[in-house]
């Protein structure tokens, strides 16, 4: 794919202009007046956002979608001569995004080659703009979506005006994206492709890294290898040491631990994680900067905040206010989101798909739960890959939940080559825990919690699928029913 990015005015058509990546790219482009549009086959609510601010959307993904850019150079056909026709019509077609789940064999795909349009995959225009800009990138494993939102609500709330692009949404600027009037932008920048090593930012800042996409990589090497190609192009590298891999492999700039004892440039004593948020005293080489408090529960949690601490003070900013926008901060939509409470059943929303996730959310869910609160875990596993790879890991991931519900796979395109099944993980759970139940469809998972849940449980949706739809509808259901016996 060509990687030159054009923003003088050449148009921008995004195949799969709804996935969270590829609409924050959009928004921003439509944002800074240049011309956008894009396909996708199921509309929602971020592409009528993207229709509200002058994108145009089509419904399908097909070849005839590339003549909407034809009528702009054909009008006037006659009054050019052969080489300015020939100039137009090139000027005129747009620069086709795409993102790796675009097959070659997709038929808008197909038509934008042979009509000689530059093709550039979502990365080129992410690096583009953190080239267009003093840019923080955030990377790592776990983590990304709620450090980066972290650190761009408190730029905003300092005042410094920041482009933002994230991978899930935040209430603050009402979406995945904002488009700022300062120099500054932050993004996160996702390895799961190994298009992570184009991006060259003033600030990287690497959270951890683990093996977590095994259909792209075969090992943990070749993981490390793409954060240190990253690494290689940020200006100031700043890192977790509280993860092995960074600590050894990548030895950043500015460094962080939630361990005093590891000499780290920001360390954190006195915490104190409770059901309603974290507390923590904050050091910045060996000096106390004062005390740290967030509504975000758990250790993950506090550690992405410290990341956004460091920063901070890079930026230099006081201490002061990047406290004061941290305890404000409600976090990421599907990264502990509440979603409502009926009945007295609590119902959260949470992002989390891999092993090391899985833990982290349950004890934050165990923090959260009042004594005789039962944790109900409920976890769609994504891609047939990743639960292959991570069997043994996923068995043993469940020890906070009171009970474990799973479902099948959710493939995400990815091809059942009959190696792994839902139930399969099921059994391998059930081995390291006493309640397990494998309800298959969401149908099934749907009438199975209506018949189990009472009052007091903690149900925690998990998983990067589908499986958070039903949440709406145990809600709508439950509802009714407590109207109907009232």
């Amino acid at each position: 794919m060509n990687n030159a990015v054009d923003f003088g005015g050449r148009p921008f058509h995004f195949i799969g202009i709804g996935g969270i990546g590829m609409s924050a790219l959009a928004y921003v482009l439509a944002k800074r007046q240049l011309p956008v549009s894009g396909s996708d086959v199921r509309p929602n609510h971020i592409t009528r956002k993207l229709e509200s601010i002058g994108t145009h959307i089509f419904g399908k993904q097909e070849a005839s979608n590339l003549e909407f850019f034809r009528p702009k150079v054909m009008t006037n056909e006659a009054a050019l001569s052969s080489q300015e026709l020939s100039d137009a019509i090139e000027s005129s077609l747009p620069q086709v995004i795409c993102s790796t789940a675009i097959n070659t064999n997709n038929l808008e795909y197909k038509a934008a080659l042979e009509l000689g349009c530059p093709i550039l995959h979502r990365s080129d225009v992410l690096a583009a703009l953190i080239a267009d800009y003093k840019s923080i990138a955030v990377a790592g494993t776990h983590g990304k979506t709620t450090t980066s939102s972290m650190i761009g609500y408190m730029l905003l709330q300092a005042g410094l005006d920041p482009t933002i692009l994230v991978g899930g949404e935040v209430n603050a600027w009402e979406g995945n994206a904002r488009l700022g009037e300062s120099e500054y932008l932050v993004a996160e920048a996702d390895e799961s492709d190994g298009s992570l090593v184009k991006h060259a930012p003033e600030i990287g800042i690497i959270t951890n890294i683990e093996l977590d996409h095994p259909d792209h990589y075969d090992t943990l090497d070749e993981v490390v290898d793409t954060f240190q190609k990253f690494a290689q192009g940020c200006k100031t590298l700043i890192g977790s040491i509280d993860c092995e891999t960074v600590r050894d492999r990548l030895k950043p700039t500015i460094s962080y631990s939630l361990h005093q004892d590891t000499n780290a440039d920001y360390s954190v004593t006195n915490i104190d994680y409770r059901h309603d948020g974290t507390t923590a005293l904050v050091w910045e080489r060996g000096k106390a900067l004062g005390v740290l408090k967030l509504r975000l529960l758990g250790r993950h949690n506090l550690s992405n905040a410290l990341a956004a601490v460091a920063v901070g003070r890079v930026l230099n900013l006081e201490f002061g206010e990047i406290a004061k926008a941290i305890a404000t901060f409600e976090g990421a939509r599907r990264r502990f989101e509440f979603r409502g409470e009926v009945d007295g059943i609590t119902f959260i929303d949470d992002y989390a798909h891999h092993p090391s996730e899985l833990r982290a959310t349950l004890a934050a869910a165990r923090l959260q739960a009042r004594p005789g609160q039962r944790v109900v875990a409920i976890f769609q596993p994504h891609r047939y890959s990743r639960t292959l790879t991570f069997l043994e890991e996923f068995s043993e991931s469940f020890a906070h939940a009171d009970l474990v519900v799973l479902t099948d796979i959710y493939s995400a395109g990815e091809p059942n080559l009959g190696q792994i099944s839902g139930e399969q993980l099921a059994a391998e759970v059930g081995k390291f825990h006493p309640q397990v139940v494998y309800q298959p469809t969401l149908p099934q998972v749907r009438e199975f919690l209506l018949k189990t849940l009472r009052p007091s449980d903690l149900a925690l949706f998990l998983g990067a699928g589908n499986l958070n739809q039903v949440i709406p509808e145990l809600i709508t259901t439950l509802c009714e029913a407590a109207t109907a016996t009232s």
